[in-house]
């Protein structure tokens, strides 16, 4: 009789836990998986790899973008532990060093976002069929805002979307994620990059708008 009561209690406690409103989380600190990404105008589209380090704060980005009926080849460091990112052109044997704007890793749910709401996606008739999910958004400085849906169990990154008046709507589905990460020299800055100097902008650029603007700006000079 004691067990039937104990087990009881168990499962009205499992169920209150159940009921509970998710919460903000951070994804796997050490992640590598791939990306496809597009702007609001259709021209830019990319997909690639990225390889991540919650423990140093640190990304990296390689991708092939198509910007019209040209394509480019993009490999970028995003430290955003210092605020920087580099752009390294192997093509031209190039490395910039430019700021980074880190109110938005796209690797976690920030602190002060809202939930929209929480749905499977694919089928929740039996197991494997689909994935818990949680749709989550909120605002950004200048008038931006972002939405993002993540995991339920684990906290892994599915879809973001991100608007700011100045570049638009920026839009990214990650996939293949693995939890860990291959190669430790991925996050040091390579060669090219010894004698970069920080260059002056008036804006830092965003996780999303960095991936851009190498390729626009290869696009322009083409």
């Amino acid at each position: 009789m004691n067990f039937i009561i104990a087990l009881s209690c168990l499962c009205l406690v499992l169920a209150a836990v159940s009921a509970q409103a998710p919460k903000p989380c951070a994804a796997p600190p050490l992640l590598s998986g791939g990306f496809s990404m597009m702007d609001n105008s259709g021209l830019f589209m990319s997909t690639g790899t990225i390889n991540y380090d919650a423990f140093g704060q640190r990304m990296r980005v390689r991708n092939f973008a198509n910007v019209g009926n040209q394509t480019f080849y993009v490999d970028q460091l995003m430290l955003f532990n210092q605020k920087v990112y580099y752009e390294i052109d192997w093509r031209k044997l190039s490395c910039k060093k430019k700021a980074l704007d880190t109110t938005f890793i796209p690797m976690h749910v920030p602190y002060d976002a809202k939930l929209m709401g929480q749905v499977f996606m694919g089928s929740s008739s039996s197991w494997g069929m689909g994935a818990l999910v949680n749709n989550w958004y909120g605002e950004l400085p200048n008038n931006g805002y972002y939405s993002t849906v993540f995991t339920e169990i684990g906290c892994i990154p599915l879809t973001m979307s991100v608007y700011t008046p100045a570049s638009g709507w920026a839009m990214i589905s990650t996939f293949n994620w693995v939890i860990g990460n291959t190669d430790p020299m991925d996050y040091n800055p390579p060669f090219l990059c010894a004698k970069s100097k920080l260059e002056e902008t008036e804006t830092p650029e965003t996780f999303f708008t960095a991936l851009r603007s190498m390729t626009m700006k290869n696009k322009k000079e083409e």
